[in-house]
């Protein structure tokens, strides 16, 4: 039979009501692990986070601010085709060489994504076009102007 090397007898020692533990509230509290949460990781658990955590400390990497990303606020040609066709019903569409227009700047958008199907001719125009939303738009026939 193969002996284990940690028994539950080992903690259990002598069987009596503290176990090995002293008196009052011995093996209780955090002192016995070292302090609450993340306590001594610079001194008396410094071994354990270079062994099991070496990205504890320090900085990682690199998050670019706001004002130099730019928030992208995109929309569909799919939902671009849905606008159009609703305008076009209601008879505000703005309709030049049979295409009818949308700007995406005015509506609040700074780019256009190419979800989506597009049944009718339309001119887009947006600061940012993908290659799909550009590619769906010239074949069914419309034009895409990018503003600079």
């Amino acid at each position: 039979m193969v002996v284990r090397k940690e028994k539950k007898s080992r903690k259990l020692r002598g069987r009596t009501r503290t176990m090995g533990w002293g008196r009052v509230g011995q093996h209780r509290k955090s002192g016995s692990r070292g302090g609450f949460g993340a306590v001594g990781m610079h001194k008396h658990k410094y071994l354990w986070v270079i062994k099991n955590a070496p990205r504890w400390y320090g900085k990682h990497g690199f998050t670019s601010p706001w004002s130099i990303r730019g928030e992208v606020r995109a929309v569909n040609v799919g939902e671009l085709d849905e606008i159009a066709r609703r305008l076009e019903q209601e008879g505000r569409a703005v309709v030049e060489n049979g295409l009818i227009v949308i700007n995406t700047v005015e509506m609040g958008y700074n780019k256009v994504l190419g979800r989506g199907r597009v049944t009718g001719k339309l001119k887009v125009i947006a600061e940012h076009v993908s290659e799909e939303a550009k590619r769906k738009i010239e074949e069914a026939g419309g034009r895409v102007e990018v503003l600079e």
